[in-house]
């Protein structure tokens, strides 16, 4: 028998032998799992409802039997076996992008946005949607729809201790913020996930699918879609776009990859494809409604868009928390995308403070924009901890903070106040930290401006000339014929059921794999192979970069002209950006009487309100809070009766009023804190031992938090008590001598 040769640089014939074997088997099995995967396509497209979830659900409520019917449902998710729910814990409801792709990716495995939540105790909902719309539809109908989900989702959980906690992956993400700014009052804490908010946002040399729209023309080619579609925009056309941004991937490393490890990567890739190729479809007046209201006109973030019955959309009507979640490595939402919207709605954390919002983002390092939903280290890591940590976030006062994960394994102290493998902590930020990821400058916000003028002059001069005769000439069949043809659905239907070519390829499989001989991973022609492979990868970088770099060279010659920005009427003040959310004088007159009001009950509560407003006046000094603190707290209100009292809503409301308090007169709310608390001398130092143990529970009181503690201690009136001194930079008793 020929034996391969041990030196990896000489081939040999046993070599030669060995790798045509192994290339050949690969290439059978290749084969096989594309047949196995037109057939899933198949399959999965003829269903009525097809999704990939991971999970058991059952149906709560079909959208197309509402008063203004949508092709979305509600779905309570079953809890797997070995899994149990907590029915006092609030639920979680996951809402996933209609971005081309069919639903489920929020619960596409166990280790999933679903999955973790459930792991934490949570009862779990899913909002999905079928693969074409209802005749008729509008994104206003299906805000409307998600709204009285919402509705439904609070009833059935009327023992629960929050609202709802709202998860918006992708293009959800701003369909989620567009119902919690109409109806604040359905939100517990909502999480976007790899969400565009601002989207003409981005760095320089980075980021190009921000200038498609300038490049076509603007959203004139959306209407010719929609109408070639007989009024149905194919969802497919998004995929496509989005494998447009890495031709790499798309044209080689994907198949490559399955090719190359065809012995183990199958049901990985044939899962992937599943969701991958679950094409779904618009009507086209929702997809132009999105790409002018959103992708071009970037309306969102500055109060521009509103309902029909005339309502603005204001995202500064948000008052739930609001967790960010994005990556460096996301070249679909990068996170100037994911974050700027805060730039363009505020101009200081004191003003985010005024409007009560809670901001928290999480900047990941690498991950891509899929790996955000469907990878499992994410889910056990990020997700994880948003859903262990739900009620912290609630429960953080107004502002901008960053959510801070570090190993367990690191902490020392307080160690059995923190659960999982990552410790979160929610550190305040300011819009200076936004700015430093980078983003766009007043001259960039005029190209892009000047952009979406043009793409209303393009769209009014299409609709004026030729969609006349486009509508007359695409009848439906015609229509469905053209998407049929699509390039995406026909690399599945070629590889299909329907074609008979493939017939062969099972069998022939089969027999490959029983007499299967792969070649040995020293062999010098597998080495061969991968440096050829690592070739085409780097020619089809080039390729993007350079095509990337004509791109954007090219927007900024045609929209940074100063004759075409003046022929549109974009402003060319070179110190003012063309963009911003208005301000409100009604606003600031609410303010200022609710600072009146809170100035004028700084002496009124209780123990619990003393204790909030001095934890807080504490607190403060550290700079953040983390997810120790939190849990000694929870473990507090357990073990007295009266805390327990006191719900979460309830709870959250008081931790705000004195946060506020302490921002407006800190000198009035300390001054007043004592007529908070009890008379007895034991209940006052009872109270004062539960201050220390939260404290203490993120680790030792330090510098000017210990320093903040003993003027507490003051407060607190602590006869006979040892007082709290600082040695050594950490707050200790001391023992006085008998």
């Amino acid at each position: 028998m020929l034996k391969p040769s041990t030196n990896a640089t000489i081939p040999t014939f046993a070599d030669a032998y060995s790798y045509s074997l192994d290339a050949w088997q690969r290439s059978i099995l290749f084969l096989d799992v594309m047949r196995q995967r037109g057939a899933q396509y198949e399959e999965h497209r003829t269903q009525t409802a097809p999704n990939v979830l991971e999970f058991e659900a059952q149906l709560v409520i079909d959208g197309r039997t509402l008063a203004r019917p949508v092709n979305y449902a509600l779905v309570s998710i079953v809890p797997p076996q070995g899994v149990a729910v907590d029915q006092s814990k609030r639920p979680f409801v996951v809402v996933d992008p209609r971005a081309g792709h069919g639903p489920g990716i929020g619960g596409f495995k166990a280790d999933s946005e679903i999955g973790v939540a459930m792991k934490a105790g949570h009862p779990c909902y899913f909002i999905g949607f079928l693969p074409d719309p209802v005749p008729g539809q509008t994104i206003e109908d299906i805000a409307l729809a998600e709204a009285i989900f919402l509705e439904t989702v609070i009833a059935r959980h009327p023992n629960a201790d929050g609202k709802p906690c709202v998860i918006g992956n992708c293009q959800a993400g701003w369909a989620v913020m567009i119902v919690a700014a109409l109806r604040p009052e359905l939100f517990g804490p909502i999480i976007i996930a790899g969400a565009p908010l601002s989207y003409w946002a981005g760095v320089h040399g980075q980021n190009p699918m921000r200038y498609s729209g300038g490049l076509l023309g603007g959203s004139w080619l959306t209407a010719l879609t929609g109408d070639l579609g007989a009024g149905i925009f194919d969802g497919a056309w998004l995929v496509q776009n989005f494998e447009n941004q890495n031709p790499a991937n798309t044209l080689w490393t994907k198949q490559y990859n399955l090719y190359s490890k065809i012995d183990t990567e199958a049901a990985r890739y044939l899962g992937f494809e599943r969701w991958w190729g679950g094409h779904v479809t618009l009507n086209a007046e929702e997809m132009q409604f999105i790409v002018d209201e959103l992708f071009v006109g970037n309306k969102l973030a500055t109060g521009e868009i509103r309902t029909s019955d005339g309502t603005a959309i204001d995202l500064r009507n948000v008052r739930s928390p609001i967790v960010v979640f994005c990556s460096k490595g996301d070249n679909i939402t990068p996170p100037q995308q994911a974050l700027d919207w805060v730039l363009d709605l505020y101009d200081s954390v004191d003003e985010i403070r005024a409007y009560g919002q809670t901001i928290v983002y999480t900047v990941h390092e690498t991950v891509g924009h899929l790996g955000i939903f469907v990878s499992a280290g994410v889910a056990r890591k990020e997700h994880d901890e948003f859903a262990s940590n739900i009620e912290l976030i609630d429960v953080l006062p107004p502002g901008l903070y960053e959510a801070v994960l570090t190993p367990a394994a690191e902490v020392t102290e307080g160690r059995e106040f923190a659960s999982g493998e990552w410790l979160m902590r929610c550190e305040p930020r300011t819009l200076d930290d936004i700015r430093a990821l980078g983003g766009n400058d007043a001259e960039d916000e005029r190209r892009f401006a000047t952009a979406a003028k043009l793409s209303e002059v393009n769209l009014a001069l299409y609709r004026t000339y030729l969609q006349p005769a486009i509508k007359a000439a695409v009848t439906p069949p015609v229509a469905e014929a053209m998407r049929s043809m699509h390039p995406l659905r026909l690399q599945y239907a070629l590889f299909g059921p329907d074609n008979p070519f493939m017939a062969w390829t099972a069998a022939l499989a089969d027999h490959v794999r029983e007499n299967r001989e792969p070649a040995a991973s020293n062999n010098p022609f597998i080495a061969m192979q991968e440096a050829l492979s690592n070739q085409v990868v780097d020619g089809l970088e080039a390729w993007r970069r350079m095509v990337e770099h004509v791109s954007e060279q090219t927007f900024h010659a045609i929209y940074g002209a100063p004759t075409l920005q003046a022929a549109l009427g974009v402003d060319a003040n070179p110190g003012q950006s063309p963009r911003k959310a208005t301000k409100s004088l009604l606003h600031q007159e609410l303010v200022d009487a609710r600072i009146a009001e809170l100035r004028s009950r700084m002496a009124e509560g209780g123990t619990c309100e003393g204790l909030a407003r001095a934890l807080i006046f504490v607190g403060m000094a550290r700079g953040g809070a983390d997810e120790r603190g939190f849990e000694a707290v929870r473990r507090l209100r357990q073990a007295h009766p009266e805390a327990k009292q006191l719900d979460l809503a309830a709870f959250k409301a008081t931790m705000r009023e004195q946060y506020f308090m302490l921002l407006i007169d800190e000198d009035a709310a300390l001054t007043t804190l004592p007529k908070l608390l009890p008379e007895a001398i034991e209940e006052r130092r009872a109270a004062f031992s539960a201050l220390r143990e939260v404290l203490e529970a993120s680790g030792a009181v330090t510098g000017v938090a210990a320093e903040r503690l003993q003027r507490v201690a003051e407060l607190f009136r602590l006869d006979n008590e040892p007082p709290v001194s600082i040695t050594a930079g950490k707050a200790v008793r001391n023992r006085k001598a008998s």
